[in-house]
């Protein structure tokens, strides 16, 4: 079976990472979403309460596992026996980065591919800062999250 690494904060999951996870399950048996603790950002939300909203936003889809991890991604990944790391892009910014990344991994560990997959063009814009901020001002969220993270951003911000 052909493992997928999906790693990221997740702070909180949005309709975009949905399509990426999807997206990787017609390319490989399985797909780990990964959530890191995030040691330089501030999340939100807490590890256990992002891995909660993804494991409920994912229910009824075969092959996804959800799971935290911390330290080098290349770890995780052999740990976890992975054959590669997806990675969205949804602007030109984000391939400078990812490219370095995919770069970096690549030295460190050449078995492990990086796949680069671009959303469906709905989410391009869409990442989980504009969430928050969104939500933090009362704005409408229906359709960029799934619906146990609106839940969720409702009781907190009073968004919807």
């Amino acid at each position: 079976m052909r493992t997928a690494f999906y790693p990221g904060t997740f702070d909180p999951v949005t309709n975009g990472h949905l399509d990426l996870i999807e997206r990787t399950l017609r390319l490989f048996d399985r797909v780990i979403v990964a959530v890191g603790k995030a040691r330089d950002k501030s999340p939100m939300f807490t590890v256990e309460e992002r891995l909660a909203l993804i494991r409920d936003a994912v229910e009824g889809l075969d092959g996804v596992r959800v799971i935290a991890f911390d330290g080098l991604l290349v770890n995780a990944v052999r740990e976890n026996e992975a054959a590669a790391v997806i990675r969205g892009l949804r602007e030109v910014s984000d391939f400078e980065y990812e490219f370095q990344m995919a770069l970096m991994n690549r030295r460190l560990a050449a078995e492990i591919e990086t796949v680069f997959l671009m959303p469906n063009e709905r989410y391009t814009y869409l990442n989980s800062t504009i969430v928050k901020e969104v939500a933090r001002l009362g704005g409408d969220l229906e359709g960029l999250v799934p619906e146990n993270v609106l839940a969720e951003l409702t009781r907190r911000f009073g968004a919807g």
